[in-house]
């Protein structure tokens, strides 16, 4: 557990130099983004950072303001990954994803 922790506010404090982009919340395989940064960046980072916790990948939940609710699911959970509305999946979380 306390490795996951470490890699997620790694993976948060490397993305902070190029806009603001942070973790506000993980608790379970939910995560609560907030960002400044283009939708599409945000995706990629959320994607990034369940990839990084040993998921499959985010699916997006909601979006308030500049707080983005993601879910990451598991490969055997079979669940569609939606992306943010605009933006779209990167090409190797679409193949891993099938």
């Amino acid at each position: 557990m306390k490795k996951i922790l470490l890699l997620t506010t790694i993976s948060g404090l490397a993305l902070s130099g190029c806009y603001s982009t942070q973790i506000n919340m993980s608790m379970g395989n939910m995560r609560l983004i907030t960002s400044s940064a283009a939708p599409q960046d945000v995706m990629d980072f959320a994607t990034k950072t369940c990839k990084d916790d040993f998921y499959e990948g985010a699916s997006f939940l909601s979006k308030a303001g500049k707080e983005y609710s993601f879910k990451c699911v598991k490969a055997e959970e079979n669940e569609v990954l939606n992306p943010v509305p605009g933006t779209t999946l990167t090409a190797t979380a679409k193949a891993e994803a099938k």
